[in-house]
């Protein structure tokens, strides 16, 4: 009887997180298909669908902003991985004085909350000519991207068997070589984890993007969903809002999805030391 209970309330307890976790975005799903005075009225279930407000929105600028989001996370991804790997060879297969130091500096940069460094960061990217441009976002994303996934691609590399390593140098493999011809294949779980997780810290980023760019055409989604207005869409601007939330929300939720084995093999690297 108790161990009935025990998990029934495993059950109901698991039951209220997916509920909390996911009600949010079945709502917005559910919103984004009134207009309106639907869109005022409180309904779980679904009932009448309109795609007016996905019409409204896939005709203004909204397309131009997802494009601008892609090519900023994308090469934010890309950056960072590439650093990140070429810095956790060093930070884990090269001996040198002051590694742990370094790399717990690294990480530390991670521990500054953007608003402390936004005033800084907003004369340097003002003096190197960033300003209003897309690069500029590249620039200052990486910064917050880059500590974690050195970190997470250090802890993973130094799981890996050192005998892999010294067999490729007996064959005489470069550095360069080792890293992309012997590492990389390893490292998917690795490489997945960080990817993703940089790509959606990214796409959600708002107050740097509010910061330095000042041009309608350049603004990323979170901007573009935050000035919304009602000449965006054809009733109140509140479907128009649940509309591009949903359409740039479900892409992530489904790459998770997909990856969701690989991000948590990534995230417990170096958990476990055999």
């Amino acid at each position: 009887m108790m161990k009935a209970l025990k998990l029934g309330g495993f059950y109901l307890l698991v039951g209220l997180i997916v509920l909390q976790a996911v009600f949010p975005l079945y709502y917005a799903i559910l919103t984004s298909f009134k207009s309106g005075t639907a869109l005022f009225q409180i309904d779980y279930l679904p009932g009448r669908f309109s795609l007016t407000n996905y019409v409204a929105i896939l005709q203004g600028s909204f397309v131009r902003n997802i494009f601008n989001s892609v090519w900023v996370t994308g090469l934010t991804v890309i950056l960072s991985l590439f650093l990140g790997v070429t810095a956790a060879f060093a930070l884990a297969r090269v001996r040198f004085r002051g590694r742990k130091l370094l790399l717990l500096t690294i990480l530390s940069v991670s521990m500054f909350p953007q608003i402390a460094v936004l005033a800084g960061l907003f004369q340097l990217i003002r003096a190197i000519g960033l300003y209003n441009s897309l690069w500029s976002l590249i620039f200052s994303y990486m910064i917050f991207t880059l500590p974690f996934t050195v970190w997470v691609l250090t802890t993973f590399m130094r799981e890996l068997p050192i005998e892999i390593e010294e067999a490729a140098i007996v064959d005489g493999a470069s550095p360069w070589v080792i890293i992309t011809r012997v590492f990389l294949p390893l490292m998917w779980p690795a490489f997945v984890t960080t990817g993703l997780l940089a790509f959606i810290a990214a796409w959600n980023e708002f107050l740097l993007a509010l910061t330095f760019i000042s041009n309608d055409a350049l603004r990323t989604v979170p901007l573009a969903i935050a000035f919304l207005t009602g000449s965006t869409a054809h009733e109140s601007p509140f479907g128009a809002i649940m509309a591009a939330s949903v359409l740039v929300t479900v892409p992530l939720v489904i790459l998770v999805l997909i990856f969701r084995r690989k991000m948590i093999s990534g995230l417990t690297a170096g958990g476990v030391k055999g």
